[in-house]
């Protein structure tokens, strides 16, 4: 213990002996600290090349979904050729067996690609390479997909640039959806422009479908000769109906019950506002792009009416008829969207009034098995839209009308499968 203690002060006590001895100590260190110092960077680098390939699988999963059905020598050929073509220059070394693509079930395929990362600092300490591999999976057997749009078209839509950012985000949407469908058909989407009321293409509809119910509409436009109290009034023609409609009668206007008698067929009415007409389900792109060019903002809030006719469009049933029966591959959902809280309905400019018309449809709506999304754009009753949404994470609050299109875009996505599953 003596002499320990005295070799301890004379290597203190000395600076040479001091300096000497650090330096032997220094450079015995220097060894793992370099080779530490190595291995965080040469990390971040094969991060940096495993986001990378990550990418290229993610972008070679969604092409080689659109591609489905192909055999596994296909599968093996295009999705090499679609991964080197995404994945740029990489520092990983990865042959063509590294990328193995499987297909655990109809409608799902899974990759996996793995490469070996040759460390460009840590090698000192002896790492010659280390694995780097990413994974990822995608369904291509996507459902039928028919998608209802209920879009706000009253005049406040005109303030804070809404209506131009809705159009701009709303044919986003269309765009996803047309690029996500494998076969014409599979996807079909309707547009319900609201604000008090909404209106039919009265080119397309015929004005006697017994679904209409005129008395109103008849008694608000007439002709009538003759004096005051010996007055002949006339109905206008029907023809010249310019399409807008009213809420049908309560219980009936929170229901999709068929309009066969008068209690339940929908009131024909002149319209109290410009409005653009609604498109049916259908896959004529330009047809659904034309229709959200035509909107333009005018008139008073009606969230309930709005909701109740993308409901009947995505059912088979008068007054729309396009819609498919409910099948185990179809999904139905409607996107609603709004600016404002309810001002105006048939009845009533109760707010509280017609909030609680258009609960009652949200309701009716979800119990039919139709999933809501639902988006508030900077006014509006938020706790209605936000228990109108089929669940917390389908209702979005849009604060600036510039987040629509990721809004949109977001739900787009999901619609059309492209999101992957890590």
């Amino acid at each position: 213990m003596g002499s320990l203690l005295i070799s301890l002060r004379r290597f203190w006590s000395g600076s040479r002996s001091r300096a000497g001895n650090v330096a032997i100590i220094f450079s015995i260190a220097i060894v793992p600290i370099i080779g530490g110092i190595g291995a965080a960077v040469d990390y971040s680098m094969a991060n940096a090349n495993r986001s990378s390939m990550q990418k290229a699988l993610d972008a070679t999963a969604l092409a080689l979904a659109k591609l489905m059905p192909l055999s596994q020598a296909q599968l093996n050929e295009k999705g090499w050729q679609i991964f080197t073509a995404n994945v740029g220059t990489l520092k990983v070394s990865m042959p063509q067996s590294g990328l193995v693509i499987t297909t655990p079930m109809v409608g799902k395929i899974q990759l996996v690609a793995t490469g070996q990362y040759t460390p460009q600092i840590s090698g000192v300490m002896g790492v010659q390479a280390f694995p780097v591999a990413v994974s990822t999976e995608v369904q291509w057997g996507m459902k039928k997909l028919e998608l209802a749009l209920a879009l706000d078209n009253t005049g406040s839509m005109d303030w804070n640039n809404k209506m131009t950012e809705l159009k701009k985000a709303a044919k986003n949407l269309l765009t996803t959806l047309q690029n996500s469908t494998a076969r014409p058909g599979d996807v079909k989407v309707s547009i319900i422009p609201f604000h008090k009321e909404v209106r039919l293409d009265t080119s397309i509809f015929t004005h006697l479908n017994t679904w209409l119910k005129w008395e109103d509409w008849e008694d608000a436009n007439q002709t009538c000769t003759g004096k005051k109290k010996k007055e002949v009034c006339i109905p206008n023609l029907r023809t010249t109906w310019d399409g807008c409609i009213m809420d049908r009668d309560e219980p009936y206007d929170a229901s999709d019950a068929d309009p066969t008698s008068s209690a339940t067929k929908f009131p024909a009415k002149q319209c109290s506002y410009s409005l653009a007409p609604m498109l049916p389900l259908t896959n004529d792109w330009t047809a659904l792009s034309n229709t959200i060019d035509s909107m333009n903002p005018d008139g008073n809030t009606n969230v309930s009416i709005g909701l109740q006719w993308a409901w009947h469009s995505l059912t088979s049933g008068d007054p729309f008829t396009q819609a498919a029966a409910p099948a185990y591959d179809l999904s139905k959902y409607i996107i609603l969207m709004t600016d404002g809280e309810n001002t105006e309905n048939r009845w009533t400019r109760s707010s509280s009034s017609i909030d609680a018309r258009t609960a009652a449809t949200c309701a009716a709506v979800k119990a039919a098995g139709i999933k809501i999304y639902t988006i508030r754009v900077i006014d509006g009753d938020a706790t209605l839209l936000r228990n109108c949404a089929s669940d917390p994470s389908m209702y979005f609050d849009v604060q600036n009308a510039t987040q629509l299109t990721s809004v949109f875009n977001s739900i787009g996505a999901t619609l059309a499968r492209l999101h992957l599953s890590q």
